[in-house]
């Protein structure tokens, strides 16, 4: 890549420095987000005045041509990079065939032969069945509406801290920002939640926020939840990220999740892992749970798996699939023009991208905590793979960060209340990862210094 004499794609892609040539937003961005804004819903968190126009691999550049490092990939979703060479030739020659046809009500053979690629990778033992939906919130309803239909049990056991989408089933077990829940209820009943990994113990009077701590969170579930809310034997499933998303990009001790994987077993409860934004390559194996030696029951994709086409998958053991005829089933679900980009990025991601995700990601997180050696503000350096949670002492630092990367033309996002993420394409090469964390550091020594008082916010680019 790079090779001035090759294709568009090559070009782009090969930049490993941005190049910023105008004010941000440039002047045809700032013409789009004056429209955007007398059209679109006021709903739209918009993190910073970004326009993209075009990408290619770990590069985007805006309308006004400026070159930007992409390091959160769509919130982790362009998992092969922009416009990757193969997704796009699977697309174009998908749509030349047939556009839509509802796998709900025929027979569409690229839907089984995805639904057949996820059950042949699907981290647990014996034959496994998938339902195909157009997003990873589809996904987490999808295994609501089964965990309950199976077991017979009204109760869904979910973490504070969690994020699992934005629909009305999966909102009611999102616990990580009152703002996605407020002034939409009644939601779903029979949702409860639990400390994540002893992450949010410190309200409940069961320890420091932060740490390792995995004991508080199962004694909080049979000592307060078993015994004062609902018993065991009326909970369907238990609903966990193996690596905290929205949350902050956690990652818990395996000891944790394996308690949880043995009071599942103990009590009939099905155990569901969400990887829509941890899995399909992401954390430098398939699955995060396979860091973790565990299996779940069912295990839930999205983002990552059509490296930006509109694709989820709920993929659950074949002996939990006893909903009968018409219970369940979506008009655009596995589209096949979606499933031909999933498959072309399932066979990228198995080809070599699971390992660079793994070689690269570590390469950013030693980076990363040689920086927190010399920066105080960073106050933690955890993840898998390319999936890397920057911690910071508050919201206003990890804001003024984030905008003073983007000015510098690194692409980077929070999460959690003070987390900067670092997701990048699985593509991402060593040299882009190189200046990612030169420009990082930059940002860093702005970011406290503008928090801190210490020089003027108009000096920054405000979203």
């Amino acid at each position: 890549m790079g090779d001035p004499n090759g294709s568009d794609y090559e070009r782009l892609a090969g930049h490993t420095e941005p190049l910023i040539s105008t004010g941000l937003p440039g002047p045809r961005g700032s013409a789009i987000i004056e429209a955007d804004a007398k059209v679109t819903s006021p709903s739209l968190p918009r993190a910073y005045s970004f326009v993209p126009d075009r990408g290619a691999g770990a590069v985007i550049k805006d309308v006004d041509d400026n070159v930007f490092l992409d390091f959160n990939a769509g919130i982790a979703v362009c998992s092969t990079g922009h416009a990757h060479p193969a997704v796009v030739a699977a697309i174009k020659e998908q749509a030349d065939k047939l556009l839509h046809y509802s796998a709900s009500d025929f027979y569409l053979p690229i839907y089984a032969e995805m639904c057949a690629r996820l059950a042949a990778i699907a981290p647990m033992d014996g034959p496994a069945r998938a339902f195909l939906t157009n997003s990873g919130t589809e996904a987490v309803e999808a295994a609501i509406k089964l965990a309950r239909h199976h077991t017979g049990r009204q109760y869904i056991l979910s973490f504070f801290g969690s994020f699992h989408g934005r629909s009305y089933g999966s909102i009611s077990l999102t616990a990580s920002k009152a703002n996605y829940r407020a002034d939409f209820g009644p939601l779903l009943p029979g949702v409860l939640h639990a400390p994540y990994a002893g992450r949010f113990d410190s309200f409940l009077g069961l320890g420091r926020l932060g740490g390792e701590v995995a004991e508080p969170d199962l004694d909080y579930i049979n000592d307060v939840i078993f015994k004062r809310l609902a018993k065991p034997h009326e909970v369907a499933a238990v609903v966990v990220e193996p690596v905290l998303g929205e949350g902050g990009y956690v990652v818990p001790p395996r000891s944790w999740l394996l308690q949880l994987r043995n009071l599942c077993d103990a009590h009939g409860i099905l155990f569901v892992a969400d990887e829509v934004q941890s899995g399909i390559g992401r954390t430098g194996s398939m699955w995060a749970m396979e860091h973790f030696d565990l299996e779940p029951d069912i295990i839930l994709a999205g983002k990552g798996i059509a490296s930006g086409m509109p694709l989820g998958a709920m993929v659950a053991r074949a002996d939990l699939m006893t909903w009968p005829l018409g219970t369940h089933g979506s008009t655009y679900g596995g589209n096949p023009v979606s499933c031909a980009a999933g498959l072309a990025t399932l066979d990228l991601v198995a080809g070599g991208l699971i390992t660079n995700a793994g070689v690269v990601g570590e390469f950013l997180m030693d980076g990363l905590k040689d920086l927190a050696q010399h920066e105080p503000a960073i106050q933690e350096v955890r993840g898998l793979g390319l999936m890397i949670g920057i911690e910071l002492p508050s919201p206003q630092v990890a804001d003024a960060i984030e905008i003073a990367a983007f000015k510098r033309g690194l692409l980077v996002l929070r999460a959690g209340d003070s987390t900067i993420r670092m997701a990048p394409p699985l593509i991402i090469n060593r040299g882009q990862a190189a200046s990612g964390l030169r420009l990082f550091e930059d940002a860093c020594a702005e970011g406290v210094a503008v928090s801190a008082g210490l020089l003027s916010e108009q000096s920054m680019i405000r979203a």
